[in-house]
């Protein structure tokens, strides 16, 4: 390692804008709705504030409960003890989608 080399570093892996969003949400897991907060949201990813998260590698539904919901297939890829997770997102429905790209838009122009 060269001098200024921090092998403690992380590397930044995230492509696309973070925004700073608040929003409550569903996680529906199996049969169970556990409850959370969005901290920051991207096109392919946010962070939830949840008391009891999941594991890394765990699939789930969460609903955003804005004026209209937005549902978003999530998988956890890392776990912040006692804060929560950040998961990857996608969007298989349709109608989701849009609302998901209007949500982003605004976010991008509001610098949120």
């Amino acid at each position: 390692m060269g001098n200024g080399d921090h092998p403690a570093r992380r590397l930044e892996r995230r492509w696309a804008p973070r925004y700073s969003f608040r929003a409550d949400l569903e996680i529906e897991w199996g049969s169970a709705v556990l409850r959370g907060s969005t901290r920051d949201i991207s096109a392919n990813g946010m962070f939830i504030e949840a008391v009891d998260p999941l594991w890394v590698g765990a699939g789930f539904a969460a609903r955003l409960t804005l004026d209209r919901p937005v549902r978003l297939d999530c998988f956890v890829k890392r776990i912040e003890p006692g804060c929560g997770m950040g998961v990857s997102v996608a969007v298989s429905r349709s109608e989701s989608q849009k609302l998901f790209q209007d949500l982003l838009s605004v976010l991008s122009v509001t610098g949120s």
